[in-house]
């Protein structure tokens, strides 16, 4: 079974909290599949892995790309691990399939969207049922990460 982290973002857009929380994933020495629901998106939050920072930049591809096994970060709309990674990052609603073979999932949500919000609950608890290790993360007032209850 998966650790499964979910972020409740309250303070910062997708585009902003993603690179931070991929930074740690990538200073901890692991690799990352950053999956969506749009391919569009997908290659919005991949220019913006380029941009979030003037002074710095987050390597990564897609399937425009190629060459995924040298990918540290591969950002994806498929159920796929082509890279090796053992964190998955899922976005925008991605859905909690094909979990086997990642040691922690990122569930990352929009809390200030209802239907993101309730359609995070729904996730919350089918992962409880299938008996997945499961946190809560919400932003403070500064969009610092807080373990919640």
């Amino acid at each position: 079974m998966s650790e499964i982290a979910f972020y409740h973002l309250t303070r910062s857009r997708l585009e902003e909290a993603l690179p931070r929380l991929l930074e740690k994933v990538l200073a901890a020495g692991r690799r990352a599949v950053v999956r969506g629901t749009d391919d569009e998106r997908i290659e919005q939050l991949a220019r913006s892995l380029w941009t979030y920072r003037r002074d710095s930049f987050l390597p990564h591809g897609t399937r425009q790309d190629g060459y995924p096994e040298r990918q540290p970060i591969w950002l994806t709309t498929a159920v796929e691990n082509p890279n090796g990674a053992d964190v998955l990052v899922l976005v925008d609603g991605a859905a909690h399939e094909g979990l086997a073979g990642f040691a922690r999932v990122l569930d990352l949500f929009d809390g200030n969207d209802p239907e993101q919000l309730e359609a995070a609950r729904r996730r919350w608890r089918e992962a409880r049922r299938a008996g997945h290790s499961v946190t809560y993360w919400r932003q403070d007032e500064r969009g610092r990460w807080q373990r919640g209850a």
